[in-house]
């Protein structure tokens, strides 16, 4: 038994430009003489053999056949009614240098955007999208991994790549959710400190995007994104937190102390030259209370390419900048900050972003997050792009992250 596959399908996964691998890969009823049958296809092009592990006890091995030689191999397995097969088989996979792994099926899950999240988003009003889109960590059925979602409706295909797949783009296209442009995709196995990027097709090639919601990113001038996990930090605040609701600001005094922490003070260890963030922390609390200022502001430390910008041309709007630290460091500058008494304002930058090719600019091949006509969407003194603030999804994107700042790393301006 076997089951007919779309050749114009197959060609579509090929090429990079399928908007619904879901329909080609994965697992796929069938009625056969014996019941109820699943053909389960998978993409391999780096292996030569493949075979489907399932069963209750996962004791069932079975061969996967080789239907078209650029790697697209599939099985036809019995489905069991007691133990739903498309939740627990997974794939072993032997690839060309003898190495056999076993992993979940991507395709074997559903998606985790719903219906009112791409409803939202469109609408310009998914206040918190920074909770979907992006990479989030995720156990699904008891299998851990993460989830990607990125916006890019005018590209061809969207695939992930990273060292978890060799930075292979064939290996997890994603699906396009339509009319939306979001495209999404769970990887099992992924873990926090993976490294990645959405390599997008458009018309004409392929390019390599860092994450535009990327919670953190590789120490410049390196740009991947890193799986990051912003949910276990143990915030101690409570007191600034509870006191900031009850009493308004603008009856306080407010003395604001303005630093770029990457010159403040130079540090002799490493090479850059540069503080950690909790280093810092400690220091500039000591100087604030000494000096008594209330709150220091810092100069952007969003992710950003060129130090010498001191953080006004952004690429990285949800990155808290590696030169000083992981997110959770940050989160303990401003936590430290608050336990003392000081609060945090950072310097935000929605008026412009740089034309990196990692970065925001053509993200899929068109003027998706700046305006097209350049009488609008170029900054001539600065060499920067102007968002299209009038396209729903990029306004979200920039009210989100504001909010994200505050719900995130608990900053008070």
């Amino acid at each position: 038994m076997h089951a007919n596959v779309d050749g114009g399908s197959i060609g579509a996964l090929l090429e990079g430009r399928h908007e619904n691998p879901f329909e080609l890969l994965g697992p796929h009823p069938l009625k056969s003489v014996n019941g109820q049958a699943l053909a389960v296809r998978a993409f391999l092009p780096n292996s030569d053999k493949a075979w489907v592990v399932h069963g209750e006890g996962q004791d069932r091995v079975q061969p996967m056949r080789c239907i078209h030689p650029a790697g697209l191999f599939e099985a036809i397995c019995p489905a069991d009614t007691n133990l739903p097969l498309h939740r627990h088989y997974q794939l072993r996979v032997e690839d060309r240098r003898g190495k056999i792994v076993t992993t979940h099926d991507p395709y074997s899950f559903n998606p985790w955007l719903t219906d009112y999240d791409l409803y939202l988003f469109g609408e310009g009003r998914h206040w918190d999208s920074y909770r979907k889109m992006g990479a989030h960590l995720r156990t699904v059925d008891g299998v851990s991994g993460v989830n990607f979602a990125v916006w890019a409706p005018n590209a061809r295909g969207v695939s992930v790549v990273g060292d978890f797949n060799e930075w292979d783009g064939r290996c997890h296209p994603l699906k396009k959710h339509v009319p939306s442009g979001v495209w999404e995709l769970f990887v099992p196995g992924i873990k926090v400190g993976e490294k990645y990027k959405f390599r997008v097709t458009q018309h004409g090639g392929t390019i390599d995007k860092s994450d535009p919601y990327g919670f953190s990113a590789e120490l410049p001038p390196r740009t991947a994104s890193i799986v990051s996990d912003l949910d276990h930090y143990r915030w101690e605040d409570e007191a600034w937190m509870q006191r900031r609701t009850q009493v308004p600001p603008v009856q306080q005094p407010m003395s604001i102390y303005e630093v770029h922490l990457g010159s403040w003070r130079r540090c002799s260890v490493g090479t850059h030259g540069w503080h950690n963030y909790r280093d810092l922390a400690v220091q500039l609390v000591e100087y604030c209370l000494e000096m008594g200022y209330t709150h220091v502001e810092l100069l952007p430390i969003s992710e950003h390419p060129y130090t010498g910008s001191w953080g006004y041309q952004t690429v990285g709007y949800y990155s808290v900048t590696s030169r000083y630290g992981t997110p959770q460091d940050f989160m303990y500058f401003v936590d430290y900050c608050h336990q003392h008494g000081i609060g945090v304002i950072v310097d935000w930058v929605p008026a412009h972003f740089p034309r990196d090719d990692h970065g925001l600019r053509r993200f899929d091949g068109t003027a998706l997050y700046e305006h097209s006509d350049p009488r609008q969407g170029e900054h001539p003194d600065w060499g920067t792009l102007i968002f299209n603030y009038g396209r729903n999804e990029v306004r979200n994107f920039l009210l989100a992250n504001a909010l994200y700042w505050f719900d995130r790393y608990h900053i008070d301006g």
